[in-house]
C-alpha cells in the first residue's frame, strides 16, 4: 500500500519536479482548514473561497508548463519536417532510419508528457475527495463542474488534449511515410484504413484513448458487466495476462454466457402449456422458470470460489450439469412427471457459471482488450436473451421416434441439451488453462536478467505503464493516508487490501449509496422476470396468443437491449449525469408498471404491447446506469476474490427472480384473471421504494 504523496515523489520527472501540482502542501491546507473551522477561526465560506484559489494556482501551473512542453515538441517536429523533406528528395536508408528513430524520440517524450498530466490529474481528482471526506462537502462536482464547463477552462486543456492530438498527428503521418510502400510514400489521410504499426505510435493512442474522461458505448457496455478491476495493478501483472491470454478460451466463456442466457428463456413461451400437460396448473410456469433462479443462488458462490483454483473444471462441471438438466427436462414430459421437469431446471440452474464467465474477463484478459472483452459479455447475454424465445418459436413441430416425444415443449430440452454436448467437446478440445501465479513464479529464472540503455529502459517503463489503465478513468485508487496514518503497520495495510472472505464482509464494505443501487438492481430484475415470466399465461388469456406470437414479443423485447445501450451509451451518457438518468429511468418503470394493470377498461394488445415496452426498456437503462455506477463506487476489496461485486450484483438479480417467479405462483391461486394485477402491485411497491431511496441518497450519487 503506497501513499500518493510519495508515489508522485517516486514517479516525477527530476527536470519537471517544480511543476507537479504540490499534493503535500494542498493535504497540509486541507488539515489546517479543518483546525480552523473546528477552532472557530475561520468561515466555512472563506475556506472553500481560499481552496478554490489554490486548486486554480496550481492546474495553472501545471496547464501553463504542459502547453509550453507541447510547443518545443511542435518545434522539434518542425525542424525533423525539413530534413524529412531532403530525405524524399534524395533517399538515404540509413538517413531515413535515423529519422524515424528521431520521430520516435519525440513519441517517447510526448508518452511522458502523457503521464505528467495523467499524476497531476490523479492528485487533483484525490485532493477533492480528501477535502469532500474531511468536511462532508460535494465540493468535487461543483469545481469540476463550474471549472470545465467555462470557455476559458484550463481544466478543458487537460481532458480535450487537443495540441496533443496535433502531435500525435504530425508523429503517425511522418512515420507512416518513411514506412516503405512498394517504392511509393502514402500519407495516412489518402489511406486511413492501414494500421498504424508504429510501437511508439499504438502507445501514445492508447495512452490518450485512456487518459480522456469520456463515456463511450464500449466503456458503458464493459461497466455494464460489472467487471470489478484491481486497484493497483503492476506492469509485471499485465505482462502475465498477455502472456496467460487465450482468444479460444475467451470465446468459450463468451459462448458459455451465450448459451446459458438462451437456456434460461427458452422454456419462458412453453413452460404454461408444459406444466398444464403434466397436470399442473399454467401458474406453475412461475416455479419451473424460477426453480433455475434458486439453484443459481447456490451454484454462483461455489462456482465464484472454484474460480480460485481453475477455470477448465467448472466450465466442464456447468457444462455436464446444463446437459444432464436439459436432457431430464425434455424426458419429463414421457415420464409425465412435474418432478422430473422442476428437477432438470434446478440442475440448469447449477450449472450457472457466469461468476467464471466474469472472472475470466477480469484475471486472464489483458488490459488493452478487457473492455471489448467486458462489453462482449453484455452483448452475448442480450444476444442469448432474444435468441431463446425466437428458438423457441421455431420448434413449433412434434413427432416421435420410439417412445420419445419432441414437441414444442420438450424440443427446447433436446436442442439445449446437445448444444451443450457440442460446446463441451469444443471446450475439452480448445480451452486452455491459465497459469496461475505460484506456476509463473515457479517457472521463472530468478537471475534473468536484459540488458539495455538507460533511454531504453526509461521509454519502456513509460510505455508499460500506460498500457495499464490510467488512473483517473480506471477508478485506480492510491492511499489518501495523512503522514502519521504512514506508520501503519504492513500487517494492517494487507488488512485493508484483503478481499472480502463472507457475505457479511461484503455487505460490511457497502455504502449506504452503494445498497440503494443494489436495491434499485432488484428492483429492475423483479419488474422484468414478471413480465417476462407471465407473458405466455397473460396473453394466452386475455388475447389468446399462441407460442409463436409470445415468442415473437419476447424476441423483439430481447433485441432492443443493445440499441437502447448504444443510445445510452454514445449520447444519453454523455448529455446527462448518471445519476439523473437513473432516476428518470426508475419515474418510467414506475409508469410502465402502472400503466400495465388491467383496471376500469378492457385489456387491449396496445395496452400490455406498450407498457411492456416502456417498462423494459427503461429498466434497460436502468440497468446499465446502475451497474456503470456500481463499478466506480464499489469497494476496491470487492474487485477479488471470491465474495466480489459482480458476485454480489449476479446474488441480487438472482434473489429478485426467484421472488419474482414465487410470486408468479403465488398469485396463481387468486386465478388467472387476477394474476396480471396481483404480480404487479409488488413491482409497483418496490418502485416506489427504490425511488423513494434513490431521492435520499441522491447527492451521494456520482
Amino acid at each position: 500500500m503506497v501513499a500518493f504523496g510519495k508515489y508522485l515523489q517516486r514517479k516525477q520527472i527530476e527536470e519537471w519536479r517544480g511543476y507537479y501540482i504540490n499534493y503535500k502542501m494542498m493535504k497540509k491546507k486541507v488539515k489546517q482548514y479543518a483546525e480552523q473551522i473546528q477552532g472557530g477561526s475561520q468561515h466555512p465560506r472563506h475556506v472553500l473561497k481560499d481552496f478554490s484559489r489554490m486548486l486554480d494556482t496550481q492546474i495553472e501551473k501545471t496547464v501553463l508548463f504542459m502547453l509550453e512542453q507541447q510547443g518545443l515538441l511542435a518545434g522539434r517536429l518542425a525542424t525533423l519536417r525539413e530534413t524529412h523533406d531532403a530525405v524524399l528528395e534524395q533517399p538515404d536508408i540509413s538517413k531515413i532510419v535515423e529519422l524515424r528513430e528521431s520521430y520516435r524520440d519525440v513519441g517517447r517524450d510526448l508518452l511522458q508528457l502523457l503521464v505528467f498530466v495523467e499524476l497531476n490529474a490523479i492528485g487533483l481528482r484525490k485532493i477533492l475527495k480528501k477535502f469532500d471526506k474531511r468536511f462532508g462537502y460535494r465540493f468535487a462536482d461543483y469545481y469540476v463542474k463550474t471549472r470545465a464547463d467555462h470557455p476559458y477552462s484550463q481544466l478543458q486543456q487537460v481532458f480535450k488534449h487537443v495540441g496533443v492530438g496535433a502531435v500525435v498527428g504530425a508523429i503517425s503521418r511522418n512515420l507512416h511515410e518513411l514506412q516503405e510502400h512498394e517504392g511509393s510514400f502514402y500519407s495516412i489521410y489518402d489511406q486511413p484504413v492501414l494500421p498504424l504499426q508504429d510501437p511508439v505510435v499504438e502507445a501514445i493512442k492508447t495512452a490518450v484513448d485512456k487518459l480522456t474522461n469520456s463515456t463511450s458505448f464500449l466503456n458503458f457496455l464493459a461497466q455494464h458487466a460489472l467487471i470489478m478491476q484491481d486497484d493497483l495493478q503492476t506492469p509485471s501483472e499485465d505482462t502475465i495476462d498477455e502472456r496467460t491470454y487465450h482468444f479460444n478460451s475467451l470465446l468459450l466463456n463468451l459462448g458459455n454466457t451465450f448459451l446459458y442466457m438462451v437456456n434460461t428463456y427458452i422454456i419462458v413461451p412453453t413452460a404454461d402449456d408444459y406444466s398444464m400437460s403434466l397436470g399442473a396448473a399454467a401458474t406453475v410456469c412461475g416455479v419451473v422458470i424460477g426453480s433455475m433462479a434458486v439453484a443459481q443462488v447456490f451454484s454462483s458462490v461455489y462456482f465464484s470460489a472454484w474460480s480460485n483454483k481453475s477455470y477448465f473444471k467448472p466450465l466442464v462441471f456447468s457444462s455436464i450439469a446444463l446437459f444432464i438438466g436439459n436432457l431430464m427436462y425434455a424426458l419429463a414430459y414421457d415420464a409425465n412427471s412435474i418432478f422430473l421437469l422442476l428437477l432438470g431446471r434446478l440442475c440448469c440452474g447449477l450449472g450457472s457459471a457466469r461468476a467464471v464467465n466474469r472472472r475470466y474477463i477480469s484475471d486472464c484478459v489483458p488490459l488493452r482488450i478487457r473492455m471489448q472483452a467486458s462489453a462482449g459479455f453484455v452483448s452475448a447475454s442480450a444476444l442469448g436473451m432474444a435468441c431463446g424465445p425466437a428458438l423457441a418459436g421455431l420448434l413449433q413441430i412434434k413427432f416421435k421416434i420410439y417412445k420419445l416425444t419432441f414437441n414444442q415443449s420438450t424440443l427446447p430440452g433436446w436442442v439445449m441439451a446437445v448444444a451443450w454436448l457440442f460446446y463441451l467437446v469444443w471446450l475439452c478440445i480448445s480451452f486452455k488453462e491459465p497459469l496461475r501465479d505460484t506456476e509463473e513464479q515457479e517457472g521463472s529464472n530468478p537471475n534473468e536478467t536484459t540488458s539495455m540503455t538507460d533511454r531504453e529502459e526509461n521509454s519502456r517503463a513509460v510505455e508499460e505503464g500506460l498500457r495499464k489503465p490510467l488512473l483517473i478513468t480506471s477508478g485506480l485508487k492510491l492511499e489518501d493516508e495523512d503522514e502519521e496514518d504512514c506508520d501503519e503497520s504492513e500487517e494492517s495495510a494487507e488488512d485493508s487490501r484483503r478481499p472480502a472472505n463472507s457475505f457479511g464482509d461484503a455487505y460490511r464494505l457497502l455504502t449506504p449509496s452503494v445498497k440503494v443501487q443494489l436495491l434499485i438492481y432488484f428492483m429492475l430484475k423483479y419488474a422484468m422476470e414478471i413480465l417476462l415470466s407471465e407473458s405466455s399465461v397473460v396473453t394466452s388469456y386475455y388475447f389468446g396468443w399462441t407460442t409463436s406470437s409470445v415468442a415473437i414479443f419476447l424476441a423483439c423485447l430481447g433485441l432492443t437491449v443493445l440499441p437502447i445501450n448504444i443510445l445510452v451509451g454514445s449520447y444519453i451518457s454523455n448529455m446527462f449525469e448518471d445519476r439523473q438518468i437513473l432516476l428518470t429511468s426508475e419515474i418510467i418503470v414506475f409508469i410502465g408498471i402502472l400503466f400495465s394493470f388491467n383496471l376500469f377498461v378492457p385489456y387491449t394488445v396496445p395496452q400490455y404491447v406498450i407498457s411492456g415496452l416502456v417498462m423494459f426498456v427503461a429498466a434497460e437503462v436502468l440497468e446499465g446506469v446502475n451497474l456503470s455506477l456500481l463499478s466506480r463506487v464499489m469497494s476496491s476489496r470487492l474487485s477479488k476474490g471470491t465474495y466480489n461485486g459482480g458476485l454480489l450484483s449476479t446474488e441480487a438479480g438472482t434473489l429478485a427472480r426467484v421472488v419474482a417467479d414465487a410470486t408468479i405462483t403465488l398469485g396463481g391461486y387468486l386465478g388467472r384473471n387476477h394474476l396480471l394485477n396481483a404480480t404487479l402491485l409488488p413491482s409497483l411497491v418496490i418502485c416506489i421504494g427504490s425511488i423513494v431511496a434513490t431521492c435520499c441518497t441522491y447527492n451521494s450519487l456520482y
